[in-house]
């Protein structure tokens, strides 16, 4: 069995086979899966498998193939200040990368059934806001997550612009899914095995878009056997920013705009690029299985046959490159977090710049 893409070496490289075969296709998306390693989201003991177009399950723990990922990003067509509302949250790996386009004005909220893997998620959320540089180069929309069936959410919620399921829906839940979305909201969901685009176009009105053939574990219905009542879910309220946190993010996008203008300077145009290690390129076989993982299932995209007689080409054009480029590759240097080195720099008492940085240690 294969995943629809190659594997990759490390979390750039996977994106780049998502990229070339067409999964991920705006900037916007390719930032957010660059931003955040997926490795991150894994046990330790599995990371191995992490950059595999594979799915993976231990326990509760569950993540969903890249390639499905990529293609519900893709759909949810996201914006800065949005409202996103995520049921089957799970390890908050796709909160998260939302999170990263919506930016401080959005809504970011989760729902998960299991309460042990809205711990792990909330431990994710919190290594990532304070080890990652990802955080620094985006202003985020930090997740917020509560536990329950996210078919018991209370009826008196708000509606939200961008909605996603993560487990198969089934037909008779389909109009309860559409009453969470606001007119002019996207819903994406598994429904009668298609990953299927919904767009609310008026009070009563919707386009329904076929996207992928897939395969989830359907929603687990509310088990009403102890008490016999429902146990109404109800979402964080939106919050409104402080004026203080108000101010930190002007601040922040302040120096932002700054660093980028001496960036420029420096550089000309400011499109000078950093050296980089050449990518091994990557030949797609033709492929026409559908793979099965743990009742989750996605096609392989069957690539041109001629491919297959180009591969003794491929070799010779890629050992003559690499032949080519091996005396002017240099060892790039290390990242640099800028807007932490300027905020440290600047002539303000420590508690204060700490506040700035959102007091991360790194």
């Amino acid at each position: 069995m294969g995943g629809a893409v190659s594997a990759g070496e490390d979390n750039d490289e996977l994106i780049d086979n998502l990229k070339e075969a067409q999964y991920i296709r705006t900037e916007l998306v390719e930032q957010a899966f660059r931003a955040i390693d997926r490795a991150d989201y894994y046990l330790e003991e599995f990371k191995d498998n992490a950059y595999k177009d594979l799915a993976w399950k231990h326990g509760n723990i569950h993540l969903s193939a890249p390639c499905i990922y990529s293609e519900v990003m893709e759909a949810l067509d996201l914006q800065p200040g949005l409202s996103f509302l995520n049921l089957g949250s799970g390890t908050g790996y796709l909160s998260s990368m939302v999170g990263l386009i919506l930016g401080p004005f959005g809504v970011n909220h989760g729902v998960e059934l299991h309460s042990d893997v809205i711990e792990y998620a909330k431990q994710k959320l919190d290594f990532f806001i304070k080890t990652s540089d990802s955080f620094d180069k985006f202003e985020f929309c930090e997740p917020s997550f509560v536990t329950g069936n996210c078919l018991e959410i209370s009826p008196d919620c708000t509606q939200y612009d961008r909605v996603y399921c993560g487990a198969g829906v089934q037909k008779e839940h389909e109009d309860y899914m559409k009453n969470l979305l606001k007119v002019g909201g996207i819903l994406v969901m598994p429904l009668e095995e298609k990953l299927t685009k919904i767009t609310r176009i008026g009070p009563s009105a919707w386009e329904t878009k076929k996207i992928l053939a897939v395969s989830f574990a359907p929603l687990i219905q509310p088990n009403h056997a102890d008490s016999g009542k429902s146990r109404l879910v109800h979402l964080p309220p939106v919050a409104v920013r402080s004026l203080q946190d108000l101010a930190r993010i002007a601040i922040r996008g302040t120096i932002k705009k700054i660093i980028h203008q001496e960036t420029m300077g420096k550089n000309g145009n400011g499109l000078k690029n950093p050296p980089r290690f050449k990518r091994r390129r990557v030949r797609r076989r033709r492929m026409e299985t559908i793979v099965f993982l743990d009742k989750e299932v996605f096609a392989s995209r069957i690539s041109n046959p001629s491919d297959d007689n180009n591969n003794s080409e491929d070799i010779e054009d890629e050992r003559r490159e690499e032949e080519e480029t091996k005396p002017s590759e240099i060892k790039p240097d290390p990242p640099v977090n800028f807007l932490r080195e300027k905020v440290l720099s600047l002539p303000l008492p420590d508690p204060l710049k700490y506040y700035l940085l959102y007091y991360r240690e790194k």
